[in-house]
């Protein structure tokens, strides 16, 4: 174990692995300042320069994105009063008052401080959790390690909004899509159409930069102007906005050490943690309260917090292989493409890779929180640049990075194939982290099932781990349920007033999409069952399964909706679908006339006929576009699409 901790020191203080990690923390501070984006499309972007990595630095830079993104996105959350992720909306709550009062300085640097401390301090429990887990993980067998997944689907059903059965479909689904190519047990193939392309399954990669990214660039574009809708001055207090963190090194402590545990527990997203931390804060403060209103306690809490967070959600994913969020779901998608297993080996095999990545989350916090200092001022800068300007840059990065997954035109068609999911989920509020667990999760769940019946039968489920587990899931499952009886039993709250007139209880909706995601998803069921109809029992349990979870769910949400009587929406969907058949025309115009060409043309028309940039914005951003992918082209060794125009012009 010693000799262990010197290699991964030796790994992370060396100067390449530094590099690495700077050059994660800066492309996460970029993707924090982009509201909606979030860690999940950012891990995505970096997934495809893995390929020929050595392992210590691939995960030096992916620490470095997953521990700065929780730390760049409080910049839109207290200049803008707009969350840069899930993970930042209790910021919202007192760093934008703190912000229009003048403060906006003081609250950025509680809140980078915070997430240093919160950052350090999940480092230094993960590590104590691999120490005190590591006879845990010996001691399980495959029949524990399904019924952990199982746990993790559960969890994030339940976590996943208003109806539990939205989120129950959207996990169905990533499990019947994470179902495509060869079944495990029998090696027969299902689900693919007769497409080559699906033959060895659907690339995380697509998937995550699809259910994701393209969702709110498009959302984005049609609100058009930048990111700030007005003029935000950081004003002065950085030395204040330290000594709050000093004053309250308590709090820090206490929020940071719920982060890591609550961290810990599989399909938890940083909202929740966000929100349990900040009313913990709200609930224990003494003296004068403003919470609501700017209270910086109300900063200091859920920053402390999510960075911790991020480091507890790689317990479950490092010893388990169950990812304990939806960044931590690529990570491990990460993680396979390196060749390493997550389980027994992370903590044997290569303990000191484990060491790394703990180290690396601790120092890349210390690193990213620095950055943000000394950076606020041209960052915050950034949120005013429109974003119809951004668009072509980062479009091109997604359909390039999507590319990367098999270098094959149907890395394209499935990114917007998947993109048009991703985009109803979004209009009609289904869970996207649901889906994408569900999608990660089902090829090890599988594995795992048929492990435990082939080795140990169906007594396998009989031992004491799995039914300790299974009793957590009938709880995950059970606890809304029970919520909503003691709410009809309570109508009002311990010590409220009951003069004051209570607020009815909102009336749930369910609209133009949400019909069209359940009509859709009972077709699609059909229709999959109907292709699996031949396979052998081992063959098809698990996309049967999928198909009952995914049916059922959407069943249930729209007898939920009626039953409550829930109020229709329109949910309009001209200008996404407008956006996405563009996006389908650049890529039938790639396929065509090469990629680069493709894609440097499309920049300059849309700049200048869109954006209505000036002709030497629209030249420059566009010649940056080329550079860049015939950049990537020489060092990568890669072969874009190569259409009539890319081959006249030689490239």
């Amino acid at each position: 174990m010693i000799d262990a901790l010197m290699t991964s020191l030796g790994e992370v203080f060396s100067g390449a692995h530094l590099l690495y990690m700077g050059f994660g923390v800066l492309v996460g501070l970029l993707v924090g300042i982009i509201p909606g984006l979030g860690g999940i499309a950012g891990m995505a972007l970096l997934l495809p320069f893995l390929y020929g990595m050595s392992p210590g630095l691939a995960l030096g830079m992916l620490m470095g994105m997953v521990a700065v993104i929780p730390t760049g996105d409080t910049f839109t959350s207290v200049l803008l009063g707009i969350p840069g992720s899930s993970a930042s909306q209790a910021t919202v709550m007192d760093g934008f008052p703190l912000a229009k009062k003048g403060q906006a300085a003081r609250a950025l640097a509680s809140a980078f401080l915070s997430s240093l401390c919160g950052g350090v301090i999940g480092a230094v429990v993960l590590t104590g959790f691999i120490l005190v887990a590591r006879p845990l993980v010996l001691a399980f067998s495959s029949a524990e390690l399904f019924v952990l997944t199982l746990l993790g689907l559960a969890m994030v059903a339940v976590l996943s909004g208003e109806s539990q059965f939205k989120g129950m479909a959207a996990c169905g689904l990533g499990l019947l899509l994470g179902a495509i190519g060869t079944a495990p047990a029998t090696g027969e193939f299902r689900l693919n159409l007769d497409v080559g392309y699906l033959y060895d399954g659907v690339p995380l990669i697509v998937v995550g930069l699809a259910i994701f990214a393209l969702p709110e660039i498009i959302d984005l574009l049609i609100q058009r102007g930048s990111i700030a809708r007005e003029h935000t001055s950081l004003g002065h207090g950085w030395r204040q906005g330290i000594r709050d963190v000093v004053d309250n090194r308590g709090l820090v402590a206490k929020c940071a050490g719920m982060g890591s545990i609550i961290g810990t527990i599989p399909g938890l997203a940083g909202s929740v943690v966000d929100w349990l931390t900040y009313a913990f804060a709200s609930r224990t403060a003494k003296g004068e309260k403003h919470f609501g209103q700017g209270d910086i306690r109300g900063v200091i809490a859920p920053e402390s917090a999510n960075n911790a967070c991020a480091c507890g959600a790689m317990v479950p994913t490092l010893l388990f292989g169950v990812p304990g969020s939806g960044t931590a779901a690529i990570f491990l998608g990460g993680l396979l493409l390196l060749g390493l297993e997550p389980g027994v080996s992370m903590i044997s095999t290569h303990l000191d890779l484990t060491y790394t990545i703990i180290w690396s989350l601790a120092l890349a916090n210390i690193l990213g929180a620095a950055l943000c200092l000394v950076l606020a001022r041209p960052v915050a800068q950034l949120t005013r640049i429109p974003f119809v300007l951004l668009a072509p840059v980062i479009t091109t990065l997604i359909l390039f990075a999507a590319y990367q997954a098999t270098r094959s035109l149907g890395d394209w068609y499935t990114l917007l194939a998947v993109g048009a999911v991703g985009v109803l989920f979004k209009r009609a509020g289904w869970s996207r982290p649901a889906f994408l667990i569900g999608f990660v999760l089902a090829p090890g769940a599988e594995t795992y099932f048929y492990q435990s019946v082939q080795f140990q039968g169906m007594s396998a489920f009989l031992r004491p781990g799995v039914l300790i587990i299974l009793g957590m899931i009938a709880l995950a499952l059970l606890l809304p349920l029970f919520k909503r009886l003691l709410r009809r039993r309570q109508p009002l709250a311990v010590g409220a007033d009951v003069s004051s007139p209570q607020k009815p209880p909102a009336v749930p909706t369910f609209g133009r999409v949400d019909t069209l995601l359940v009509v859709g998803l009972l077709l699609l069921a059909a229709a999959s069952w109907y292709d699996i109809s031949g396979l052998s029992f081992l063959g098809g349990i698990f996309p049967r399964l999928a198909i009952t979870i995914m049916a059922a769910g959407a069943a249930l949400s729209a007898l939920e909706a009626w039953r409550r009587g829930a109020r229709w929406e329109a949910q309009p969907l001209g200008e996404p679908l407008l956006w996405l058949a563009g996006l389908l025309g650049l890529v039938v115009v790639a396929s065509l006339l090469g990629f680069v060409s493709a894609a440097t043309l499309m920049a300059f028309a849309f700049l200048r006929g869109v954006a209505k940039a000036r002709w030497s914005t629209a030249l420059a951003i566009a010649a940056g576009i080329a550079a860049f992918l015939l950049g990537m082209q020489a060092l990568l060794n890669l072969h874009y699409p190569s259409g009539w125009l890319d081959a006249l012009i030689g490239l």
